[in-house]
């Protein structure tokens, strides 16, 4: 287990200062809400699923902000998420959607798994046509330690189904999301 007393000892902090004197309380507290993603099963994520045959056109929903934990450095990464898919006789409600991405998000990370862990459990959970998520990320180990690039993202993509195979679906989720 971390011992917080120890390591402030390491860095030449005082543990018994009284402003770090709750802090190993406040850590504890922010971890739990940080990682409650690994309580939720993702499974179950979309809530209520509706049976709709007769609705096959895209459905997007773009810019969902998200934070996430780099497992490399435990530092975070933030950005945004854009879902798209194309039902075949399977819709999921629009919260549904962001809640999967805080699901996956709320865990320790990388940004790849991260974009493909949605993919995969949309096509898993709704069996659509396709679907196809984009993930812009700020990554701080990129920006406070070593190479301390200020102002890259990453760009990250799955793509699933007819977004796979059909280029003008693809062309037109990039378009609606941009």
């Amino acid at each position: 287990m971390f011992d917080f007393e120890k390591f402030l000892l390491q860095i030449g902090e005082d543990p018994k200062r009284e402003g770090l004197s709750q802090t190993p309380s406040r850590i504890q507290k922010l971890y739990a809400d940080i990682f409650d993603g690994y309580k939720q099963d993702s499974s179950k994520a979309l809530g209520s699923i509706f049976n709709e045959e007769n609705f096959d056109e895209m459905i997007t929903l773009q810019n969902i902000e998200f934070y996430s934990m780099c497992e490399h450095h435990l530092l975070p990464f933030f950005g945004f998420i854009n879902i798209g898919y194309i039902p075949d006789k399977k819709l999921a409600g629009i919260g549904g959607l962001a809640r999967l991405v805080d699901i996956f998000s709320h865990r320790l990370q990388i940004q790849e798994r991260l974009t493909t862990q949605i993919a995969d459990t949309l096509m898993e959970l709704l069996e659509p046509k396709g679907v196809m998520v984009t993930c812009k990320a700020t990554h701080l180990c990129m920006r406070m330690q070593g190479i301390q690039k200020q102002h890259t993202d990453i760009h990250t993509s799955a793509v699933r189904g007819i977004f796979k195979s059909d280029s003008k679906t693809r062309a037109e989720f990039i378009a609606l999301t941009k």
